[in-house]
């Protein structure tokens, strides 16, 4: 099979129909009701950010998400796989469309210093905020459902609208399909899910096949011999060894990869000790990797632990070290035939110039977990939406993206806020679009 004939083969096993030419015209009488329904989305996403909830502790906002869609006639269940909502609106014969938010919030100090901004923490003092955007994925989430619920004559086929818990924690999409997600609600034809990104508002990025990195967790757990902090040398000092560890780890990929072999290591916690007069027996390291590569993930992980243990040999350790690995994700793989319909129908709506170059994000997903169906994989996309004000894209440094990035708030930063009114309409834009594009076009009725 020739290039060509791949890709024809590929768009005709697509579910659904093709993006009729009429799409517009579709996702016009789709739209016609956003200005009706975002006052309450707005009100959602002032309650949901000044009310952030960790991974795993979602109640609220699954409660708020799971009262809307029943609201609009959804079919709704929630507990799946911890706080996980599913909402089902069947409208006639076609595919069954997938549309992902995830709810969960990070343990992160807001300092936006928005009205609206969280002032939460947890029973221990720890601070709680939206610094990734997921209170805007689940707003477009409520907004798009209600759109769709609102216009059933404009599409046929079955929305299954998933809100998940925990995907911070990476363990939400995997719980919630190992509660059952697909063998009771049915597998999906595709998944689609989108993600707030520090680019200009209105603007959308989409990368055919791998647009975010797998990721690997790690453990190390070093042990070597206390001593008083004045008799070094009756110790093996677990804090050097992991020193040693830290700066040797980085040269894997600056040593051990070839330039254009894409990963990233990164050590984010380093325990040792409870006084400064006192070395201590054990250290505790926990890392990530990043990789886009199934070969490059096996060397990079294998290169971690073969340092690991040379480091506390040459340290003269008096047991070997621990090395574990927590928790994994795959490689967030779009389809390419899917994605291609997805971007040209948000070029079609939106018009080329909101869309920027693909870019491969180095940051991880649970998403990919939804593409594992129980029988065969299943087809997914993902892109990114801009949510960056205007005035601080046009203000920041540089003159292309790549400049202007680094100096604009971004994921997982204090003072990520996005563009509050510009960020809920075009998020319902694109989400709904993508949905109708595959979805059946049709005159299904509001009954059937």
């Amino acid at each position: 099979m020739n290039d060509v004939e791949s890709h024809v083969a590929l768009e005709r096993e697509l579910p659904g129909e093709p993006p009729p030419s009429d799409l517009n015209a579709r996702a016009r009488r789709v739209l016609k009701h956003l200005d009706a329904v975002l006052p309450d989305l707005d009100a959602l996403y002032r309650d949901l950010h000044e009310h952030p909830e960790l991974s795993g502790q979602e109640a609220h906002t699954a409660a708020e998400l799971a009262r809307r869609l029943k609201a609009e006639g959804y079919e709704v269940t929630r507990g799946i796989g911890g706080h996980g909502v599913v909402g089902l609106l069947h409208n006639g014969d076609g595919p069954t469309v997938l549309l992902r938010g995830d709810m969960d919030a990070l343990p992160i100090e807001e300092k936006t210093g928005l009205p609206y901004a969280s002032h939460v923490t947890t029973p221990d003092g720890e601070p709680v905020m939206h610094a990734c955007g997921h209170d805007i994925h689940t707003v477009c989430l409520a907004g798009t459902a209600a759109l769709l619920a609102r216009s059933r004559d404009a599409w046929r086929g079955t929305v299954m609208v998933v809100g998940q818990p925990a995907e911070e924690t990476l363990q939400g999409a995997r719980a919630m399909l190992e509660d059952g997600l697909y063998a009771r609600f049915g597998t999906p034809d595709v998944v689609l899910g989108q993600h707030t990104a520090p680019l200009p508002v209105g603007a959308f990025m989409h990368r055919e096949g791998v647009t975010m990195m797998g990721s690997d967790h790690l453990r190390v757990r070093l042990f070597g011999r206390g001593a008083h902090g004045a008799l070094p040398h009756l110790s093996v000092d677990p804090v050097v060894m992991g020193a040693s560890v830290v700066l040797r780890l980085q040269t894997i990929v600056s040593r051990e990869l070839a330039p254009l072999e894409a990963a990233v290591v990164t050590v984010g916690i380093f325990q040792a000790g409870t006084r400064a007069n006192v070395i201590p027996d054990e250290a505790l390291l926990e890392l990530t990797v990043r990789t886009e590569d199934d070969a490059v993930r096996a060397r990079v992980l294998a290169a971690i632990e073969r340092i690991v243990k040379a480091e506390a040999e040459a340290s003269g350790a008096p047991r070997p070290p621990r090395v574990e690995v927590l928790e994994s994700t795959p490689v967030n793989r779009n389809d390419p035939a899917l994605l291609r319909r997805i971007r040209d129908a948000h070029a079609g709506w939106f018009g080329s110039g909101a869309l920027v170059p693909g870019m491969l994000v180095t940051a991880s997903e649970d998403f990919p977990r939804f593409a594992q169906g129980p029988e065969h994989a299943v087809r997914t996309a993902y892109w990114f939406m801009g949510i960056t004000p205007l005035k601080a894209w046009n203000e920041a440094p540089g003159t292309t993206p790549e400049e202007k990035l680094s100096h604009v708030p971004g994921p997982h930063s204090s003072t990520y806020a996005p563009d509050r009114e510009g960020s809920l309409r075009k998020g319902c834009e694109s989400f709904t679009v993508a949905a109708l594009a595959c979805l059946h076009a049709g005159t299904a009725s509001r009954d059937s």
